[in-house]
């Protein structure tokens, strides 16, 4: 494709049983500043076998075009169906810069447009910019386990694409009426080698996954065992959000993987974010630090995190936590 026909920001808005997920939403936002750094429109694109939804909050956030492709083999992802259908668009309408959401079917989805197309591919990107002198996408992401971080240009290919962690961008203010061009397209995939036979549900305790949380109380090595992570459920649950911890939590054994917050886990920006126990390391801050309020525990006065909180606590958190659990439950009871 060339630098001259290739126009417009595309994000692609992943849906699972007919609903947008929130990291194609949150794209939108970033996707308009970088449509208006390159004067060029946004556009979302839309694949499913149920997309109305979708498409209705595609428009709500601000994009304004919606390329859509429906159909019943688009009812499952599939990088067979999923990516004839996208690389399809992609070669009619030659778009400028693709941003997909970093799950796994986007970064599966991502890697074979890009491969197919012969263009660059920059993963985990937690900043976009725009060189407005070349047109270039400027794209920020960690490297050395979050101790430094690099500016990559795709300065020779287009489309220009990038993958960001759910949760690292927050949505942008909905339209309060769409004015999106709606653009359906009849493309039809017939050679799809995978069948999705079940869906597993992961957390099957009924918690609240870390990425959807508007409140999170995480620790860290400060918690000493699994069996103290007690103490932050119950604030979690008087707060109406879910527990969330550190790397040394996971690697100590007393938390799944799949509640760690930080550069190896999960990207969240909740409305607030209690830590307890945890020092602030680079890695952990990097996964956090768009929180919209963040109250930190540590018995350390000098301890990396407070330098990011909004609320600093210096004291023994099993002291602290109790305390603060106490006075919402008689507040509550009031």
């Amino acid at each position: 494709m060339s630098f001259e026909t290739c126009k417009d920001v595309w994000v692609f808005i992943e849906c699972f049983e007919g609903q947008p997920k929130s990291v194609g939403l949150e794209l939108l936002g970033q996707g308009r500043r970088l449509a208006e750094g390159l004067k060029q429109q946004l556009c979302a694109v839309v694949i499913g076998k149920d997309t109305e939804a979708a498409v209705k909050e595609a428009g709500r956030y601000g994009a304004d075009k919606i390329y859509v492709v429906e159909g019943e083999e688009y009812e499952h992802y599939s990088a067979d169906s999923y990516g004839h259908a996208f690389l399809e668009l992609c070669r009619k309408y030659e778009p400028n810069t693709i941003l997909v959401g970093a799950t796994v079917n986007g970064r599966d989805l991502g890697s074979k447009i890009a491969v197919s197309l012969r263009t660059g591919l920059t993963a985990d990107c937690t900043a976009l910019s725009v060189e407005e002198e070349t047109g270039n996408v400027v794209w920020e992401r960690p490297a050395f386990g979050g101790n430094l971080y690099a500016q990559i240009l795709c300065s020779e290919t287009r489309p220009q694409m990038g993958t960001v962690r759910p949760g690292a961008f927050k949505k942008p203010a909905p339209l309060a009426e769409s004015r999106a061009r709606i653009i359906r397209e009849e493309i039809h995939a017939d050679h799809i080698r995978t069948q999705v036979i079940q869906f597993i549900q992961a957390c099957t305790d009924g918690t609240i996954p870390v990425g959807e949380a508007d409140v999170i109380v995480s620790g860290g090595r400060g918690m000493k065992n699994s069996e103290n992570f007690a103490i932050l459920k119950e604030l979690a649950d008087l707060l109406g959000g879910t527990v969330g911890c550190s790397r040394a939590a996971v690697d100590s054994g007393w938390m799944p993987q799949s509640r760690q917050v930080g550069q190896t886990g999960s990207t969240v920006t909740p409305k607030l974010y209690i830590a307890c126990g945890i020092s602030g390391a680079v890695q952990h801050v990097a996964g956090m630090s768009e929180s919209g309020t963040i109250v930190a525990i540590n018995k350390d006065a000098s301890a990396p995190i407070f330098e990011v909180a909004d609320y600093c606590l210096v004291g023994d958190l099993f002291e602290i936590v109790p305390a603060l659990t106490k006075e919402l439950k008689a507040r509550k009871q009031a």
